[in-house]
């Protein structure tokens, strides 16, 4: 919940108040609950990965000159990425099988045989 939290803290480094509770603290607010729920459709419903990653991509993008630098860079690149393997992901089918291919072998044939070949 630090996305929520951290636009409306007021901190202070020392003598040095800090408030983010501007356009910029409300904008990153907004892109704060709209990647939670992008991640919740995503995790809940995985037909929309393509829609859910390309959002959460353009929202990374925007961040960087509305939510301070998108996150001071850390936002921006784990959206970034975190969009692209949203969009790159395919659900598992269901139908595993039953050895994996790389401990397959091929199966031998006698020498004298034909394989087919013209």
């Amino acid at each position: 919940m630090p996305i929520l939290y951290f636009p409306y803290a007021h901190l202070n480094f020392g003598a040095i108040p800090l408030a983010l509770s501007t356009s910029a603290g409300a904008g990153s607010l907004i892109i704060g609950v709209l990647l939670v729920a992008l991640a919740i459709s995503l995790w809940f419903h995985q037909q929309v990965r393509v829609f859910a990653g390309i959002t959460v991509i353009l929202l990374a993008l925007i961040s960087f000159p509305v939510a301070n630098f998108g996150g001071l860079l850390i936002g921006l690149v784990s959206g970034l990425i975190g969009g692209s393997l949203a969009c790159a992901w395919i659900p598992p089918t269901g139908a595993a099988e039953s050895q994996p291919a790389a401990n397959r072998a091929p199966t031998p044939s006698p020498a004298g045989e034909d394989h087919g070949g013209k």
